[in-house]
């Protein structure tokens, strides 16, 4: 069947199974380990997978921030952290504020780099750091500091990342905003003028002193080291999914359903991993726990019915025209483990009318393993597909034992779907 290991847990939300082999469903309950977080090419680090890091350099006003959100829009299944190097500029000294107009901001001496490296190693290790806040108006860090949690992809931007060979070698993946010099000059015009209400005779003046010499100085230079140039920054939509599944190869997502082909994983969304959260907020009331977990259960549910096979049907439509759908098989019954299973079982009464449920009821007994089963299945079992409901999987043998049961009352091995929602990690052999 597979091995078991109960000391690291996978949140994962549905599961289905054709005995021997598992299908896991995943939603995705990020929480601590997950069948995504097995060791891929970033490798493990004393247990803990080294997040996988991406370097996003290039010009001011090149379009960076842009292209690091629409990453993270298409990486939603992925918990994403940015981290921006301008965080880590040093603050002024007040002789350095009287000539504030004649500090260079875009030289490598204006980023306190070893506090950047501290914090990088801090993140790849699976511990949070406090990043400093950076206050424009008064160049100095500010006492809020933003907390920053351990992440599957941490995003680091910034003008001169590829500078520093210490940062590049912290880098997955560097790449370049490659953007033409008008385009970034007029964006700067625009951004520092509308937003941050700077006249427009000291912006040029600072862009002619200081920006342009270090873009020439220090940033294009740098163009050398990256794995990936994106010509037109955030215009390049074509170059960004290119990237997006490049990162998700490399991530290794979904590895486990190319070796197992009765292995399907749920994609998580937004809304999901905010049902997540709530869930797993200290502060959430017991109404609301249940209610946002049933909306879960009710997820796994559905995807799970979307396993049954089913035939081709015709229905003429109230219009007189002919639609050709499907039908599913009517065939179906749910049995629950007991106790855990049963909350799952109104669910599957809401999305299937009146369908079956039979129960298992598994005890371990004494020191030697031996299992004690109660069981009340529908007698014609054998000719049904069945939905085994069973949200908490610890050891894995309760499982084992319920689709052996299964078995015995010669239900047929491929009709057998396992849902799940909160699974220990699993490894196979």
């Amino acid at each position: 069947m597979g091995s078991y290991s109960t000391s690291e847990v996978l949140n994962a939300a549905a599961v289905g199974v054709h005995h021997p082999a598992l299908r896991l469903n995943e939603l995705d309950l990020k929480g601590s380990m997950s069948v995504e977080e097995l060791p891929t090419t970033s490798g493990l680090e004393n247990g803990h997978q080294a997040p996988f890091v991406i370097g996003v350099a290039g010009g001011a006003s090149s379009g960076k921030s842009t292209v690091c959100k629409m990453i993270i829009d298409q990486l939603c299944d992925q918990r994403v952290v940015v981290v921006t190097q301008e965080s880590f500029y040093y603050g002024l000294s007040d002789e350095e504020m009287v000539h504030v107009h004649d500090y260079n901001f875009d030289h490598p001496d204006a980023f306190d780099t070893d506090l950047l490296l501290s914090c990088m190693e801090k993140l790849k290790h699976g511990k949070a750091v406090d990043i400093p806040s950076y206050d424009f108006k008064t160049h100095k860090s500010v006492s809020c500091a933003r907390k920053v949690n351990p992440s599957d992809v941490i995003i680091l931007e910034g003008i001169l990342l590829f500078h520093d060979s210490r940062v590049r070698d912290l880098m997955n993946m560097k790449i370049f905003v490659d953007t033409d010099a008008d385009v970034r000059l007029t964006r700067r015009i625009r951004r520092d003028t509308i937003e941050k209400g700077r006249d427009i005779i000291a912006v040029l003046d600072q862009y002619s002193k200081f920006v342009k010499t270090a873009f020439e100085d220090f940033i294009l230079p740098t163009k050398k080291y990256a794995d990936i140039i994106i010509p037109r920054g955030a215009d390049n939509s074509v170059a960004i999914d290119l990237i997006v599944q490049h990162i998700r190869t490399k991530l290794g997502q979904n590895d486990l359903c190319k070796i197992h082909p009765n292995l399907y994983v749920i994609q998580t969304t937004y809304q999901i991993r905010g049902m997540h959260t709530i869930i797993r907020d200290a502060a959430t009331t017991t109404h609301d726990f249940i209610f946002y977990a049933d909306r879960l259960i009710r997820l796994v549910v559905e995807h799970g019915l979307g396993h049954l096979p089913f035939r081709e049907k015709q229905v003429i439509t109230p219009t007189g025209s002919v639609y050709t759908g499907v039908d599913f098989s009517k065939s179906l019954c749910g049995i629950s483990v007991i106790r855990s299973g049963e909350s799952m079982e109104n669910a599957l009464r809401a999305c299937c009318k009146g369908i079956k449920i039979g129960k298992i009821l598994i005890h371990r007994e004494g020191d030697d393993g031996k299992q004690l089963i109660y069981h009340n299945l529908p007698k014609d079992i054998a000719k049904r597909h069945v939905l085994l409901l069973d949200p908490i999987l610890g050891t894995g043998n309760s499982a084992v034992q319920a689709i052996s049961l299964l078995l015995e009352k010669r239900v047929q091995e491929a009709n057998i779907i396992f849902l799940n929602l909160i699974s220990p990690r699993l490894s196979f052999f």
